[in-house]
This record gives structure tokens, C-alpha cells and sequence, in this order.
């Protein structure tokens, strides 16, 4: 996992580890702490995973305001790969 997210390219490195390795259907503005696991209905996330993945997220939104580029549209893209990978190999 990164420890600092300086730009684009860490950022969707950021989002390809919450959906890729993670199974993480994240939103850029929820914060870490609140996911639970629908299994176990525990945590996702320990207090610190948490607060790291917070401080990322924090960083790709300050890089993202610097490059004007869009947050939102980013996870997007690499969400809908991801679904449209599993699809097709259904």
C-alpha cells in the first residue's frame, strides 16, 4: 500500500488496491472507519488501516484539486473495469 499519494498515477494505484485486492466498494468521501464486513459485521478496517487509508484519501483529494481532475470520475473508471472484468468472466 502507498504511504503518501503525490499523484494521479498513486491515486489510481490507491483505488486499484481498495477494489482490486481490497473487494472494497468504496466512495471517496466515506471515511474508512465506517466499513463494516457484511459477513462478520465487524470493522473492515483496524483504527489505524483506517486513519491510514483517511490520510490518503485525503492526499488524492488535495492532488486532484492541484490538477483539477476529477475524484469521483476516477474511482469510477476503475470500479466499472473491475465490474466489467468479473462480467465477462462470468
Amino acid at each position: 500500500m502507498n504511504t503518501a499519494i503525490k499523484s494521479l498515477p498513486d491515486i489510481q494505484s490507491f483505488f486499484h488496491q481498495l477494489i482490486y485486492e481490497e473487494s472494497l466498494n468504496f466512495h471517496p468521501d466515506e471515511d474508512f472507519q465506517n466499513y463494516i464486513n457484511l459477513k462478520t459485521m465487524l470493522p473492515t478496517y483496524t483504527e489505524e488501516e483506517a486513519l491510514l487509508r483517511n490520510k490518503l484519501m485525503k492526499q488524492a483529494f488535495m492532488v486532484c484539486e492541484k490538477l483539477q481532475a476529477d475524484i469521483y470520475q476516477i474511482g469510477a473508471d476503475i470500479l466499472f473495469k473491475h465490474l466489467d472484468n468479473k462480467i465477462h468472466k462470468s
